[in-house]
């Protein structure tokens, strides 16, 4: 999985291309075996930099494992000279608190940014003989750097925006590895789109990636001219919302390269791009439906149309899909046995859409997943202050969905592990006492036994919603969203509101959420006003 993730294979080109730098890769074992240089079978603890790629919460336990086997200390307080660990990635800017009594240093934002920057600079202080520790007090303010105890916070997140327009995504990541050993063996991964413009009020890269941004077509076929790939992965979090993919896909397969898509909006699955995909030889379809019913998901935010979401199930039975993939997500506040009924009836609109489509076709035969998730409630969205459901009340929720789809003909259910939604919950919304957890996993044999310890604090992180001006441990960094636009749609999401979408103009044409003022200031001079935990929201323009 490491070879194929995308963020980590960015940051290894745009440093090995260095020739002041040598770059190894590190893996960790299969039963927790010290890991070993991929390329010359070095140990770990050689290196005077670890610079760590951290996607998920659940990487924290192997990624500390990685370190024990190593022999390398776990806290920064035990290494008081090199290595130094840097941690970038997602959660260096989602909530890099739980790490903190682990990492020297983070990197907040995109590589493309900066990272060199600090990689060069400490090469040079290495080679001087200057110590870790002075290194880190000269290096504490540099542009995306956050070192825990000496930075000045919050740390702004760094951007690589294109200086043509803030829509344009100026250096889109693709695959250095491919080959037998990576989890997408054959398939060049090339990023389409980075950030989503719905802002769905639950979806952490919806915020965290803004402003929303497109490749631009030239550079990606620049790409795969060069790399020449039997498969091309497309990855973006709103491929339909970018102009270009239906000829990019035509010219994809004018010169005979594979392709695969991660989920579309049933909105953006015309006729023409179904069609289209079907000629391709795509069997499998993924629509997202998220919230039961629609109550929920106009507080979820998600701007779907019921008619159009139907439509394009029949489109796809009609032109011969034969897996549809449908996701939800359960666990909501304001969930209610109501929303369930509304889905079970909705179920049957979706299987009538189904058998409209096939007709008499019985050969072509559209099976269903429906894939249901539990809500986390991430930093840095509006959901930042809700509750979590209790593992109860989601295994509860889950049972429903059981019952409901058991007797539908064709429909096949997928559930989450409700422990690993709430671990999750915790490792992402916890403060720098989570790392205690962390290390418990490490030390008393896995997470359950760990979270078992943790009950008392895992409720405390959990079980409550949070007060309008209660500090978040998050708050060391800046995303760029106000804190006040987030608090505005918290308050939206209770009463079933909608936000419009960012528009495709740019942070100019909006201000809703306070990126334009955030962009307009390079960090010389104060965040704006209404930054902070307890500023007055500005006026509701949003509806």
């Amino acid at each position: 999985m490491g070879l194929s993730a995308l963020g980590w294979q960015a940051v290894y080109r745009l440093l090995a291309g260095q020739p002041e730098i040598a770059v190894e890769r590190f893996f960790l074992g299969k039963g927790f075996d010290a890991p070993e240089s991929a390329d010359s079978q070095r140990e770990l603890r050689l290196f005077p930099l670890m610079a760590v790629s951290v996607s998920f919460e659940e990487d924290f336990l192997p990624f500390l494992r990685a370190l024990i086997a190593a022999g390398v200390p776990s806290t920064r307080t035990e290494r008081p000279d090199y290595p130094l660990i840097l941690v970038g990635g997602p959660i260096a800017f989602l909530n890099p608190a739980p790490l903190a009594p682990l990492a020297d240093a983070f990197f907040v934002g995109e590589a493309e940014a900066g990272l060199l920057d600090f990689c060069l600079a400490l090469k040079r202080a290495v080679f001087a003989g200057v110590g870790k520790q002075a290194f880190l007090e000269s290096a504490k303010d540099m542009p995306g750097i956050y070192v825990p105890g000496l930075s000045k916070i919050p740390v702004r997140r760094v951007l690589a925006m294109s200086p043509d327009h803030c829509g344009l995504l100026a250096t889109p990541a693709w695959s250095c590895f491919t080959g037998p050993q990576a989890a997408f063996p054959d398939a060049l991964l090339l990023e389409i789109n980075r950030g989503c413009p719905h802002a769905c009020r639950f979806c952490a890269a919806g915020f965290v990636y803004r402003p929303p941004r497109h490749a631009c077509m030239e550079d990606l076929q620049a790409i795969v001219e060069e790399a020449r790939p039997p498969k091309v992965g497309l990855v973006g979090t709103a491929l339909t919302d970018w102009p270009e993919l239906l000829p990019f896909l035509r010219w994809l397969h004018a010169r005979k390269t594979k392709f695969s898509l991660s989920s579309l909006r049933a909105d953006g699955l015309t006729e023409e791009l179904l069609c289209f995909l079907r000629a391709c030889g795509i069997r499998t379809v993924t629509l997202a439906l998220e919230g039961a019913s629609e109550r929920l998901r106009h507080a979820a935010n998600k701007k779907l149309d019921a008619e159009v979401f139907l439509e394009a199930v029949e489109r796809a039975a009609r032109l011969g899909v034969n897996h549809l993939r449908v996701y939800l997500i359960i666990g909501w506040p304001w969930e209610g046995p109501q929303d369930y009924d509304e889905l079970q009836a909705f179920l049957g609109r979706i299987l009538a859409a189904r058998d409209r489509g096939q007709g008499r076709k019985t050969s072509e035969f559209m099976r269903i997943t429906l894939g249901a998730s539990s809500l986390v409630p991430k930093p840095w969205t509006p959901m930042q202050w809700a509750p979590m459901a209790s593992e109860e009340t989601l295994v509860a929720a889950q049972k429903r969905l059981k019952d409901m789809t058991k007797a539908l003909r064709g429909v096949a259910l997928q559930v989450d592990a409700p422990f690993q939604a709430r671990l999750q919950g915790v490792l992402t919304r916890g403060g720098e006492e989570t790392f205690e957890l962390v290390r418990m996993a490490a030390t008393e044999g896995g997470w359950k036994k760990a979270m078992r310890l943790w009950a008392d604090q895992t409720r405390d992180i959990l079980d409550r919603e949070r007060g309008q001006d209660e500090a978040f441990p998050w708050e060391v960094i800046h995303t760029g969203v106000s804190r006040q636009s987030l608090w505005r749609e918290w308050g939206r999401a209770k009463r079933s509101l909608p936000t419009p979408s960012c528009p495709r103009a740019g942070c100019a044409e909006c201000g809703l959420c306070g990126l334009d003022k955030w962009l307009q200031n390079d960090g010389s001079g104060p965040e704006p006003e209404n930054s902070g935990p307890s500023a007055e929201a500005p006026a509701d323009r949003s509806g």
